[in-house]
């Protein structure tokens, strides 16, 4: 099969079909490729507790979540930010609200209503999708020659340019496995190493009567924080959950890159976990050492500072009998109890990926230097942000600008 003025899309998620969108409305003829049997497959999965489409904050506010790669993605979200996100599902017919977190989502917080409708307008103007075609990546990019199993055997393609949004390395079920980095690698592009971000961690040394008890269950009301030896520090509120080998959730999902590099450094990272944010150490140490009478500590505790369940449990895992009588011992833990943990849970179960290709193997418009006509988009590239909309956003306007890239560079 070959194919003339065209533009191959590979990678059937929000960065590709973004991609796909900006190509044919410059009057490409663009056709997608995918390994599974539908696009949009971990699209779907994370609507499923609510769409999560992006963040309402202040722009200059926005950026500071890329970190260390906010020069590099600027120019991508000043041109697809947080209102134009919004506005682009408006033209879809999807309307959108802010939750109280500040995060945007549409009105019946499902996912699938969305990409119907996208996939209706991509299909409208123009753009071909071919489905369970797995794209092989063992052949040379001369003339971006592109080689595909699909169910009816091995098929060829060429076309004008490429757009590659396979994804990262997280959920490979769902179609993102990782399996093009040494493809491109042994192609000249730099790739910096897949790593799990947004992840959970093992290693706070539950023992077995607390995993058994409290596995699954959440910590509600605290605060975490944590310094790293270069003295880059993370304190925030929120809730995260207990595992049977350490703890995941949104909080610890907001610190993980953190507390990931500072395990790879040194073998562990130890998080200081505040069960009562909203009661200062005052506080806390009065109502310890008020009087209790013929009350056990632990009525005590439930009484006096409402600590029970979950909490009340993981300061027997960190204090003994005697350390948990002693009045002062007592209130500085429940104010930062030390979780020490030594590894990221597997990549695979991470929400999203780290590391990838490198922006300075890119020029920009996201091609890469060594392989003309070939551009790179979402996740496959070498950033992170946490959960919030941040992933989302960013990974739809690094397809728009590495479709921008191939209109220029094919003077379309």
């Amino acid at each position: 099969m070959t194919l003339s003025h065209t533009v191959a899309v590979i990678g059937g998620g929000p960065a590709g079909l973004m991609a796909a969108e900006v190509l044919s409305a410059s009057g490409a003829q663009v056709h997608v490729y995918d390994a599974m049997p539908s696009v949009g497959r971990k699209f779907l999965l994370a609507g499923r507790g609510g769409l999560n489409l992006t963040h309402s904050e202040p722009f200059d506010v926005f950026m500071t979540r890329f970190g260390e790669r906010r020069a590099q993605l600027e120019p991508m979200l000043a041109q697809f930010a947080p209102q134009q996100v919004r506005e682009w599902a408006a033209g879809l017919g999807i309307e959108t609200f802010v939750g109280t977190s500040g995060r945007v989502f549409p009105t019946d917080m499902k996912a699938a209503p969305l990409l119907r409708a996208w996939l209706h307008r991509l299909r409208a103007a123009g753009v071909q999708f071919h489905m369970r075609h797995r794209w092989l990546g063992d052949t040379p990019f001369d003339a971006a020659a592109l080689r595909f199993a699909t169910p009816t055997g091995n098929a060829t393609v060429k076309a004008d340019a490429v757009v590659l949004a396979l994804g990262g390395a997280s959920w490979a079920r769902l179609g993102s496995d990782g399996a093009w980095a040494p493809w491109l690698q042994e192609r000249g592009v730099d790739i910096a190493p897949l790593l799990p971000a947004n992840c959970g961690f093992d290693g706070a040394g539950w023992s077995e009567h607390f995993s058994s008890r409290f596995a699954g269950q959440p910590f509600k009301s605290v605060a975490i924080s944590f310094t790293d030896s270069q003295g880059r520090r993370f304190a925030r509120k929120g809730e995260f959950v207990a595992t049977a080998t350490g703890i995941e959730g949104s909080l610890i999902y907001a610190a993980s890159a953190l507390l990931r590099d500072e395990i790879a450094a040194h073998g562990s990272a130890t998080l200081l976990l505040d069960l009562l944010p909203d009661r200062s150490a005052e506080q806390v140490l009065a109502a310890v050492k008020h009087p209790r009478g013929a009350r056990s500590l632990s009525s005590h505790l439930k009484s006096r500072l409402g600590l029970e369940g979950i909490k009340a449990g993981v300061l027997h895992e960190v204090l003994s009998r005697e350390a948990m009588q002693d009045a002062e011992q007592l209130a500085t833990t429940i104010k930062a109890v030390p979780l020490r943990l030594v590894a990221t849970r597997p990549i695979d179960e991470a929400i999203s990926t780290a590391g990838g290709v490198r922006f300075d193997t890119l020029n920009e418009g996201l091609m890469a230097s060594a392989l003309p006509g070939v551009f790179v988009a979402g996740e496959m590239l070498d950033w992170e942000a946490p959960t919030g909309g941040y992933l989302l956003t960013a990974s739809m306007a690094s397809g728009a600008a590495a479709a921008r890239g191939a209109i220029k560079h094919l003077g379309l």
